[in-house]
């Protein structure tokens, strides 16, 4: 049996690129579920991987993809039957183990959870890491008091995966919300969101820095990190929350203690690798209720293979707006 695959793959000299190519079902790594991959999507730790970068791959040739949904061909765990639809994010897979850009995939049981009843495969990539995400970061907000009447809810990063899909759920939850980002000219896209506000991120990081600022907003998703994460702290009112799940602007956190002493902001840590299957499946249940599909359906692009190592550049560029799927050729 064979299967389709990008297969990414480092020359001698470094150099990491992806091709398509038909491979034998011996070259998948080891699990206890064969999934025949119906959709995947497209995510920035993806473009990491797609193109050698921020060492997320260590061992090649690999198939990255972080995320996917499909069909169970084979089983050997009591919890999924030939047939069963089922989805995957997280686990590290598409990093260390390989992922969603193939045909098939083989994986650990443990790492996937049944495709949410109402959702086809495809729907379950338009909302993907990206939305699961959102959804993990907004259940923290709520946990901590953050309601619409609580105020104004920043969103940084906002045309990207994560941001735009916290934007329109955040919006279905009956909050007003300050999209912050670099690309203008998605203005309009985020306005339809749901966003009330849409502020620059070159003149907000151009403001003045000073120990504490003006409290601006109850709540903020920062989908970025760097310097905007510290700037923006500095903007949170009085016993605020922070929801912190992205690096794309740096690693480094440059801000002070006056927020946490004199304001009492909460900073939240958000991730969605390692997520408890309880956890997982309890955000995907709220995310088949509050989502809407058809309002987002004008973010979302399809590719092939064959697209994915031009567009995995893009999404480190910070050129690509909203969900991209990939459909396995």
């Amino acid at each position: 049996m064979t299967f389709q695959a990008l297969l990414t793959e480092r020359s001698g000299d470094g150099t990491v690129s992806s091709s398509v190519q038909t491979l034998d079902d011996d070259r998948l790594p080891p699990g206890n579920v064969l999934v025949e991959v119906e959709w995947a999507g497209l995510n920035y730790k993806d473009g990491l991987c797609l193109t050698g970068q921020g060492g997320l791959v260590r061992n090649y040739p690999h198939v990255a993809g972080i995320d996917f949904a499909g069909n169970v061909r084979e089983s050997d765990d009591s919890r999924y039957r030939p047939g069963d639809a089922v989805v995957l994010t997280g686990w590290r897979v598409g990093e260390t183990h390989w992922g969603g850009y193939a045909t098939r995939a083989r994986v650990q049981g443990d790492w996937l959870v049944p495709l949410p009843a109402g959702l086809s495969s495809r729907d379950s990539m338009v909302v993907g890491t990206a939305g699961l995400t959102a959804m993990l970061a907004i259940n923290r907000l709520e946990m901590l008091g953050i309601q619409p009447a609580s105020g104004e809810v920043l969103v940084t990063g906002a045309a990207g995966g994560v941001g735009s899909i916290a934007i329109a759920l955040l919006h279905r939850l009956g909050c007003s919300i300050t999209a912050l980002s670099g690309r203008p000219q998605h203005a309009d896209m985020l306005q339809n969101l749901g966003a009330t506000t849409i502020l620059d991120r070159a003149e907000f990081l151009a403001e003045p820095d000073k120990p504490l600022e003006n409290a601006r907003f109850a709540a903020a998703i920062d989908c970025v990190g760097g310097d905007i994460l510290g700037k923006l702290l500095r903007q949170i009112a009085y016993g605020g929350s922070v929801a912190s799940l992205g690096n794309a602007a740096g690693i480094a956190l440059n801000t002070n203690v006056l927020p946490f002493l004199l304001r009492s902001v909460n900073l939240l840590g958000i991730d969605s690798v390692m997520q408890p299957y309880k956890a997982r499946m309890s955000a995907w249940a709220r995310l088949t209720g509050l989502f809407d599909l058809a309002a987002y359906a004008g973010n979302v692009e399809e590719i092939g293979f064959d697209a994915l190592p031009d567009k995995a550049r893009q999404i480190l560029r910070g050129e690509v707006r909203g969900r991209v799927l990939v459909r396995p050729q």
